[in-house]
């Protein structure tokens, strides 16, 4: 029996709002940044060019500098009890972040998350080169998740997240939880703490029985 629950990041499991934004204000990048994140939602340029705009104005800076940032970002109140909960009920856990696998990575280690999918920026000998590997784009946390489930064959699927690209894995989900949700995004569940997610699921799992 498996079970499955695919969490977005910034926002859900920790209080960074966006790893881009707040790299771009410790680098001083922010100005230009905006410009292209504002392009973005124009349609002038997609997700893939908007990613390799913002990291091609990081080159130069070191993975030690992105780590600093990466290792300061706190847990979610509730987190870390959530995630232990979800283990012993026999849950797989994914991550699905459209930021940086830099802080993804971390988490997803010391929470012992099963899988973890971001965005890669790419270094040579320790520094950023510009260069970025878009895993997870705007619209693709739905596809991450179809096939999470068409390998495990979970019983029961179950998305959390809070912002509009977080809409495509709900759709996946047999049961969706926005988390402090952005205007607009709502999930089957609309929720206010980490703490009212393990309620939800508990109850989830009661339903079926186990």
């Amino acid at each position: 029996m498996v079970r499955l629950i695919a969490f977005d990041l910034e926002g859900t499991l920790v209080k960074s709002v966006s790893g881009w934004v707040e790299l771009h204000k410790r680098f001083g990048t922010w100005e230009k940044g905006k410009e292209y994140a504002e392009l973005f939602f124009a349609g002038k340029i997609d997700y893939v060019k908007w990613a390799e705009l913002d990291a091609s104005l990081w080159k130069g800076h070191t993975r030690e500098e992105i780590m600093e940032w990466a290792d300061s970002v706190e847990y979610m109140d509730g987190a870390k009890e959530l995630i232990e909960f979800l283990r012993e009920n026999d849950f797989r856990i994914a991550i699905l972040s459209s930021g940086l696998m830099c802080l993804a990575g971390r988490i997803a280690k010391e929470l012992g998350v099963d899988y973890v999918y971001a965005n890669e920026l790419v270094f040579e000998n320790g520094v950023v080169t510009g260069k970025v590997n878009p895993i997870v784009d705007f619209r693709s946390k739905g596809t991450i998740l179809r096939e999470l489930k068409a390998e495990l064959e979970p019983e029961l699927t179950v998305a959390v997240g809070d912002g509009f690209n977080d809409l495509s894995m709900f759709k996946e989900a047999d049961v969706s939880i926005a988390i402090n949700p952005h205007e607009g995004v709502e999930g089957d569940h609309n929720v206010e703490s980490l703490h009212e997610v393990m309620e939800i699921v508990r109850g989830l799992i009661g339903e079926r029985g186990q």
